[in-house]
């Protein structure tokens, strides 16, 4: 996203969009279900955006994104971080994945650098090291899936593991058919930043 404000107004409508943009992650409230692992719905913090290195073809929605530049305009310590349709890890978040042998989902390279708005807002403020978080998987079936309506479906091991790193979520977990009828609510909604 670029904005072509002038002056201090351009510069603090960004840092007002990166400080919306870095809301805490929070899982969308489901039904509960029996006490079985169950799957959440799960917004990951927005700590930036795409930036101009990246290589998408935004013909289809959503956009496919072959090579991932990730500008950072904000960043409080989340293990999981997303702009759509993309989501990143930090790569120790990466091996405890790897380790637990999780499905629907591969990692590749990033590009991360950060926006002059994160130096004036975070001086000082040390990035770990993020890959690339490419979900591939079934909602309500595998361990990552990303659900009808474009949002991020993770099952309980992941929101644990997630949480234990540095995301933390509601525990509200949904049942498989409830995830199926996402598929009629609005896709707009998740590429949406004021919600």
């Amino acid at each position: 996203m670029s904005l072509s404000l002038g002056g201090s107004w351009g510069a603090t409508l960004k840092r007002w969009i990166a400080t919306l943009r870095s809301k805490p992650a929070e899982a969308t409230r489901g039904h509960l279900t029996d006490g079985s692992a169950g799957y959440f719905y799960i917004r990951p913090n927005v700590a930036g955006g795409l930036g101009e290195n990246s290589v998408l073809d935004s013909s289809a929605h959503p956009p496919i994104v072959t090579k991932l530049h990730y500008v950072v305009e904000g960043w409080f310590g989340d293990v999981l971080v997303t702009t759509f349709p993309c989501f990143l890890v930090t790569e120790e978040t990466q091996r405890s994945l790897q380790k637990m042998d999780c499905s629907g989902a591969t990692f590749a390279d990033v590009e991360v650098t950060t926006s002059e708005e994160f130096h004036e807002d975070q001086p000082g403020q040390e990035l770990p090291p993020f890959v690339w978080l490419k979900v591939n998987g079934k909602a309500g079936r595998d361990d990552f899936g990303i659900a009808a309506n474009y949002r991020l479906v993770i099952s309980k091991r992941v929101l644990d593991l997630l949480e234990s790193l540095g995301v933390h979520c509601h525990r509200n977990s949904l049942r498989r058919d409830r995830i199926a009828a996402m598929s009629r609510i609005d896709a707009v909604g998740y590429s949406t930043i004021f919600q």
